[in-house]
């Protein structure tokens, strides 16, 4: 009989692999001063007698939990459904692949109380945050911009002067997307926004109504939405009802474009022949509509790797970049504009 089996210790992989204990250390723990045949006689002894570091042990050394958090403050059914909120999803999991280290998912809940997450993430459970589809009242920008945990906005913040982000340039997506619908001939041009308490819906307008004034037509055909099928229905039924000659329209989502069409073609009118519709986004939903959605390529994966990468560096005590890295919204052609 054979009494209870004990995991190795560092001690037992230090005089596997012929190093000090020190050397041993430094090699787990990603350390520099290890030569390349240390580390590779650490790895080899690690292998062949299957240690796993104490992580509780090593986060009292290191002061790291190993852990970084997504925080995406909406409620959980639309994580499930939002095509952009699936790809913050995967942009973070790529950006992890080669790390050790944990994602933990903070969303918003009902009954929750104002300033929760941001009490959370600053009591030492994580290294640090990407923070994605935040509108202004989480009040996540105010309570997070000391500097004393490391973060990084995916979408520009509305106070960016402390706040490392990584964005799509919003105002010239909102722009080519006019452009296109005044191209076509279109003098009558709605436009269903997002939530004003974001940012990028704001500068979606900002530069689908640069654009028609530059052209010298009204900017007044306005009505908001929420990113939604529903909420882009809602907003399509209000203004035909309005505005009953509008001959073209830009969604400032794939799906509110979406729910548009549904009501412009219950409504007979013909896509693109009577109205012209212009969404953006690109994650899938355009796909999906008859005709195909023109739409705006939204590189949201690009983005949210871009922006873990920038947190991963700043857990690692390297300065944030100097500038915020603003991608560029690229026309998908479709069947609708």
């Amino acid at each position: 009989m054979t009494g209870p089996q004990t995991s190795p210790t560092l001690d037992d992989v230090a005089r596997a692999a012929g190093v000090s204990r020190s050397t041993a250390s430094r090699a787990i723990n990603g350390g520099s001063r290890v030569s390349p045949e240390a580390q590779a006689a650490v790895d080899d002894a690690i292998a062949r007698l299957g240690y796993a570091p104490n992580r509780a042990a090593r986060s009292l050394v290191t002061r790291r939990t190993g852990s970084i958090a997504l925080v995406v403050p909406e409620p959980d059914a639309r994580i499930l459904t939002d095509p952009f909120l699936a790809g913050v999803l995967r942009g973070v999991s790529q950006a992890l692949v080669g790390t050790d280290l944990q994602l933990v998912l903070l969303i918003a809940r009902p009954d929750e109380r104002p300033g929760g997450p941001a009490r959370y993430l600053r009591s030492g459970h994580v290294d640090g945050a990407v923070v994605a589809s935040h509108h202004r009242e989480d009040r996540l920008e105010d309570q997070l911009a000391d500097g004393r945990l490391p973060v990084v906005f995916v979408g520009r913040p509305f106070d960016d002067r402390n706040l490392p982000y990584v964005d799509v340039d919003n105002v010239a997506g909102g722009r080519t997307a006019a452009e296109r619908l005044l191209g076509r001939g279109c003098r009558s041009i709605a436009t269903i926004t997002g939530p004003l308490d974001m940012t990028a819906a704001l500068d979606r307008l900002d530069g689908w109504r640069a654009a028609l004034e530059e052209a010298g037509l009204a900017a007044d055909l306005v009505a908001d939405g929420d990113f939604t099928v529903e909420g882009g229905a809602r907003a399509m039924d209000r203004l035909l009802a309005e505005h009953p000659q509008i001959d073209g329209v830009f969604a400032a989502s794939d799906l509110m474009a979406t729910g548009a069409m549904q009501v412009l073609q219950a409504a007979g009118r013909r896509i693109p022949e009577d109205v012209a519709v212009v969404g953006y986004d690109a994650l899938g939903a355009a796909e999906r509509t008859s005709p195909r959605l023109t739409t705006l390529r939204n590189p949201v994966v690009e983005m949210v790797s871009a922006a873990t990468a920038v947190l991963l560096d700043a857990v690692e005590g390297h300065p944030a970049p100097a500038a915020p890295r603003i991608l560029v919204p690229e026309l998908v052609e479709g069947g609708t504009a």
